[in-house]
């Protein structure tokens, strides 16, 4: 199972017209967990702002980086505390987050929680869109003997497309923002302002530029150039021609 992001709404079925006060507007806070050993239980608050009941499905799922693509896989080693709720309108449920395995965290374990808030049937009109709502919280274990993110970067031109992979030797994920590259003659590519993904603990994590400009990188190294949650990322890489 892919990761798609970080929320994600999934149109299950459509019809004409939404119709109106079939949907309530779910939050869960925090955004991200972050727990130290011998820390094994977070909590995350599912918050129901509007006037009609929500049905809340919670699943956790191992977060990985393999060959550059993000994998989730279900897991048993953490599990979240009731798998499932009704919230009231207006109401907060507080969901546990517990980490099983008995072996001892090693470096930074990662996984996701799940939150699916799923259509209610019952108020469902014959013309409205059926509509799943998916948020997904970041959770991370930590060992005490951590080692910080060291990332390395390498670009490499495939099939018209520019492959920007960053590779993470230490234990720490690295989060990604505002991800830029800039070649010698000023020409640049830019992934957004906002969040562009994260390099997880002994993984390395591709990020791609589809409709690259024309001769991108053809004069020489690039410099790669984005905002962390270790701070500012300054880097240089040379491009990689594979052809495929």
């Amino acid at each position: 199972m892919k990761c798609i992001g970080l929320i994600a709404i999934l149109v299950v079925t459509s019809f004409i017209h939404a119709g109106s006060g079939l949907a309530a507007q779910l939050s869960v806070e925090p955004v991200l967990l972050e727990l130290n050993a011998p820390t094994a239980t977070g909590t995350l608050t599912l918050r129901n702002d509007e006037d009609v009941e929500a049905t809340v499905q919670t699943r956790v799922f191992r977060w990985s980086q393999i060959q550059g693509i993000e994998n989730l896989e279900p897991t048993t080693d953490v599990v979240a505390s009731p798998p499932a709720v009704r919230l009231a309108p207006h109401s907060d449920y507080t969901v546990r987050v517990v980490r099983t395995a008995t072996q001892p965290v090693g470096g930074e374990e990662s996984y996701r929680v799940i939150v699916d808030q799923l259509p209610n049937i019952r108020r469902q009109s014959p013309l409205a869109i059926n509509i799943l709502i998916r948020q997904s919280i970041p959770v991370f274990f930590r060992s005490a003997q951590l080692t910080r993110a060291n990332v390395s970067w390498s670009l490499a031109y495939e099939r018209g497309k520019i492959v920007v992979t960053a590779t993470n030797s230490g234990d720490e994920r690295l989060r990604i923002a505002s991800l830029r590259l800039r070649d010698a003659t000023g020409s640049t590519i830019n992934f957004g302002n906002g969040l562009v993904g994260y390099v997880l603990g002994r993984s390395s994590m591709s990020f791609t530029a589809t409709s690259p400009p024309r001769g991108f990188a053809a004069g020489g190294p690039v410099s790669i150039n984005a905002e962390s949650n270790n701070g500012p990322v300054h880097a240089a890489a040379a491009l990689l021609q594979i052809r495929r």
